[in-house]
């Protein structure tokens, strides 16, 4: 079957169906790729950076070179505005499933931060811990800085040992020295071990 028709320039389908696509496509694509570029400049990969900038420009320049040829196209302006959106979600998307860079995690504790700050240490996370005054009283605050991807499993080790704390997580664009959990296969007895511990 011919379908050499639908990228005829003159072609009704390709003025109103295959042009907006490709539009929303390449929109989804550059701002994908901008999101990213964003993320990476703010982690502090310089070099990463410039290089996706100069695919994002690019695809931007083809998107918009076919918006100006077609300025009488309604589903034009749509198809850019819906791959905007949808490139940026994306973006963020693929940002958090890669967890790039450091978090800084400041915890207010309840009760007892002792069992907490043992259990985070023994499992090499990085602790320190700072006497302050709350509007309840005095209480400690628990810091650590860890890589982005333990955010879930540090969250956990809080619940467990200091339901109901008061935390805040933040970014943490540079880092010098300190001490990092050394990555490290995880195995199905880790799983059992932390479920006890949690029961418990």
């Amino acid at each position: 079957m011919d379908l050499s028709f639908l990228f005829q320039a003159d072609s009704p389908v390709f003025t109103w169906v295959v042009l907006p696509l490709l539009i929303f496509l390449a929109r989804i694509s550059d701002q994908t790729i901008g999101t990213m570029r964003l993320i990476f400049l703010s982690k502090g990969h310089k070099l990463l950076a410039p290089f996706l900038g100069f695919f994002e420009v690019i695809i931007w320049l083809i998107a918009v070179s076919q918006i100006m040829k077609h300025l009488d196209n309604v589903l034009c302006y749509i198809a850019y505005g819906g791959g905007f959106a949808m490139g940026n979600y994306i973006g963020m998307v693929i940002e958090e499933k890669l967890s790039l860079g450091n978090v800084l995690i400041r915890i207010i504790p309840r009760k007892d931060t002792s069992e907490l700050i043992r259990y985070l240490r023994e499992n090499n996370y990085g602790v320190t811990s700072v006497n302050a005054e709350g509007s309840k009283g005095k209480v400690d605050i628990v810091f650590t800085i860890i890589k982005r991807k333990d955010i879930e499993n540090v969250v956990g080790i809080i619940n467990q040992f200091n339901p109901n704390a008061f935390y805040t997580i933040e970014d943490v664009k540079a880092i010098n020295e300190g001490i990092f959990k050394k990555p490290r296969k995880t195995t199905i007895f880790d799983s059992l071990s932390f479920g006890i511990k949690k029961i418990k």
